[in-house]
């Protein structure tokens, strides 16, 4: 299956961080003549599409763009998973086959390996549904530069897909062996258990592992004569009675077995990560805050009076209802992507019994334990609002989005947040658009839950000598 939802996921990202470098009204303008183009040749302006037009602005010698990287870093992941998988498929293979002529190959041992790689399978599947990541620290040394942070969501479910492809390829280079073995050597198969187990009982369990074939394969499904004659016991010096030919009749259900409950759960469980990822990414990319701006660029006519002021009247309407708070009283406060760096104002940090870090750099996992943290703090008190420091030129990202609504659920019922942007520099007060934007984020949140205020500051006047006061 192709990776094209998560390559268009990685490049629309990538693209989206480039653009943050370019003003406003470039954007704009840029925009909105691709969206014009696509309606006089009577298409769509998808993301894919307009991937392709700044691809083709870019022109050849553009360079690696830092989605190809992220692809060829998770290449390189299935590679070696792949020739790992295969190595200790074949070794595996081999020890389970093992036969010095002397001992017959206990059935029940395979029977307990095949079943605890059917266990791995499906615990890979639950770890990516549940969103662990057991590999991150595995990953972080062999990754060279910091991982996107879109990548990072994803990364459980394609580790998942990774380890799936690794053993995919330990059951079929096991089957090969399997195979090979049974042609080159004579073996001699049987079972043995130190339990109390009669024949018709092992039987019965072997009549159920081979259900799923046995239509299919008879041969591949024993018989309770072959089973009664296969049992060996290891103080037994040698068989009497028993034809040797039977020894070697277990093989077809050993490779059905094999077929059956490792290698096809394992094909089934890589092809379900590959779709949990498209959906996934797909989702991911519907979600994006980039693709939102670009919506709106494309869709809203760009004014052009060839000057960087525009005074036209009929801008839209950006105004909302809510109006800023007092700074209100609290004990935690909250750093959200690196607000607040290198030194918070006085004003948060006087008095404060927690003051904690996320989004931005923070890991999800790293996000999940402040969550957990902030809610000791908030059970141990009465209850007070949570400062959330933001920068105030950055506009509000689907990623605090998602990081409030899972503190809404994590919380005490009633907790308030208090969104504080915060300006460049300390002494001054964030401008009046950059505001605007956080209240149009709060009010589309529920100001039950959000409200927004700002750090009072100090503002200068001049001196009698013509300086100024601080």
């Amino acid at each position: 299956m192709t990776d094209h939802p998560l390559h268009l996921l990685l490049e629309f990202d990538a693209c989206a961080q480039r653009d943050k470098g370019q003003a406003p009204a470039f954007l704009h303008r840029r925009d909105r003549k691709f969206a014009l183009t696509c309606e006089q040749q009577g298409v769509t302006p998808g993301p894919e599409r307009w991937l392709a037009h700044m691809n083709h602005l870019s022109g050849p010698g553009a360079g690696t763009s830092s989605a190809e990287q992220t692809l060829r870093f998770w290449r390189r992941i299935n590679s070696g998973f792949m020739i790992a998988g295969v190595i200790f498929g074949l070794l595996t293979m081999l020890g389970l086959l093992f036969y010095d002529g002397g001992q017959r190959i206990n059935i029940i041992v395979i029977l307990a390996f095949v079943a605890f790689q059917f266990l791995l399978a499906l615990l890979t599947t639950v770890q990516s549904l549940a969103g662990w990541q057991p590999w991150r620290v595995l990953l972080r040394r062999f990754r060279s530069r910091p991982e996107p942070a879109v990548s990072m969501r994803l990364q459980p479910v394609l580790m998942a897909r990774a380890a799936q492809l690794g053993g995919l390829c330990f059951t079929v280079a096991g089957l090969v062996t399997l195979l090979t073995m049974v042609v080159l050597q004579d073996l001699a198969f049987g079972w043995s258990t130190t339990l109390e187990t009669d024949a018709s009982s092992y039987h019965r369990m072997m009549s159920a592992v081979a259900a799923p074939w046995a239509w299919l394969w008879p041969a591949a499904a024993p018989d309770l004569a072959l089973v009664e004659a296969t049992r060996f016991f290891r103080a037994t010096t040698a068989d009497t009675g028993v034809n040797p030919a039977r020894w070697g009749q277990w093989w077809p259900f050993i490779a059905m077995l094999w077929t059956t409950w490792a290698l096809l759960p394992r094909l089934i469980l890589f092809l379900l990560a590959n779709m949990l990822i498209r959906r996934k990414a797909r989702r991911l990319l519907a979600r994006h805050p980039a693709l939102r701006a670009l919506m709106y660029r494309m869709e809203t006519p760009a004014l052009d009076t060839g000057n960087e002021h525009n005074d036209a009247s009929d801008l839209p309407d950006t105004e909302t209802h809510l109006s800023l708070q007092p700074l209100p009283d609290a004990r935690i406060v909250l750093c959200w992507a690196g607000a607040g760096e290198p030194e918070l104002p006085d004003a948060l940090t006087t008095g404060k019994s927690l003051i904690a870090k996320a989004g931005g750099g923070m890991t999800l996992q790293e996000d999940r334990q402040t969550l957990g943290q902030i809610a000791g703090h908030l059970a141990q008190g009465p209850s007070l609002p949570v400062l959330l420091i933001t920068r105030s030129w950055e506009p509000p990202t689907g990623e605090l989005e998602d990081f409030l609504a899972s503190a809404r659920d994590l919380w005490p019922k009633g907790t308030r947040v208090a969104l504080v942007p915060l300006a460049p520099r300390i002494e001054q007060e964030p401008d009046s658009h950059q505001v605007q934007q956080w209240l149009r984020f709060a009010e589309r949140a529920g100001q039950e839950f959000i409200t927004v205020s700002l750090v009072p500051v100090y503002g200068t006047v001049p001196d009698m000598e013509g300086g100024i006061i601080e």
